[in-house]
């Protein structure tokens, strides 16, 4: 079984470059709606939380909020962006609106490498996007890197396993932005990169074909890039068991 890494989506535009990144390191990740219950977490088995960013702020009254138990389920969390916001209003912390929103380049200064930050340089060009910042730590930790209007663009909890993150790892703007990602999946997760699109799909066609078993299957095909990958996986699981029935532009309108 793939070990999983559970992106928990807060509406963030780069929320599936996320998972894009933790897939290009060999380490399956998953994608949760944002307030997915701990008890599926649980049983997926996952080995490490993402919070992702998020258009949001924590002080609008229907902020998207997470189950409050996944901080018992004893895995390595790293909030991005609106994540660090959560994990420090939800643990004791504090936020506050910005006086001047943070967008763009710039610059991290690294006071405590850690395992996160291992083997990077003293600073960073990092990409910011938020109007709502940390400005007092939650109980148990510590702040291990600032930005030129973030005194808190980095913390952490060693002994929970707790991570937060200011500035987004995942875009291309990011020095060594994959790096961090790497740094976190691997030195604090423990995940073996072992993970490949090859046994995905494998994976996929098996759990297709015990799903179907003997029975018959009608695929509504559009022609799209996504009802003709399923096509394509559930052909190759169960073959002349499948029937496609083209569905055009007219139809769907009517449907």
């Amino acid at each position: 079984m793939a070990q999983i890494i559970a992106v928990l989506d807060f509406g963030s535009q780069y929320t599936q470059v996320i998972a894009r990144r933790l897939r290009e390191c060999q380490v399956y990740s998953r994608v949760y709606r944002f307030d997915t219950p701990v008890e599926k977490l649980r049983s997926d088995g996952i080995h490490g939380i993402i919070l992702s960013g998020g258009p949001s702020s924590v002080f609008a009254p229907n902020a998207p909020m997470p189950d409050p138990a996944l901080f018992s389920l004893q895995v390595p969390v790293l909030g991005i962006c609106y994540g660090i916001q959560l994990l420090g209003r939800m643990l004791g912390g504090e936020v506050a609106k910005s006086q001047e929103r943070e967008y763009g380049r710039g610059t991290l200064s690294i006071e405590q490498h850690g395992d996160l930050f291992k083997d990077l340089p003293p600073t960073i060009q990092v990409w910011n996007s938020h109007g709502d910042k940390l400005i007092q730590l939650p109980p148990g930790f510590s702040a291990v890197a600032h930005t030129e209007n973030s005194p808190f663009a980095a913390i952490e909890d060693v002994q929970r396993r707790f991570y937060g993150l200011q500035f987004h790892p995942e875009v291309f703007h990011t020095e060594r932005g994959v790096d961090i990602i790497r740094n976190f999946v691997f030195g604090i997760c423990g995940c073996s990169g072992d993970w490949t699109m090859a046994s995905y799909i494998e994976a996929s066609i098996e759990k297709i074909r015990q799903t179907v078993g003997d029975s018959k299957v009608i695929l509504g095909l559009s022609g799209g890039v996504d009802s003709s990958v399923a096509a394509a996986l559930i052909h190759r699981a169960i073959g002349d068991q499948l029937t496609c029935v083209f569905c055009g532009q007219w139809f769907v309108a009517k449907a």
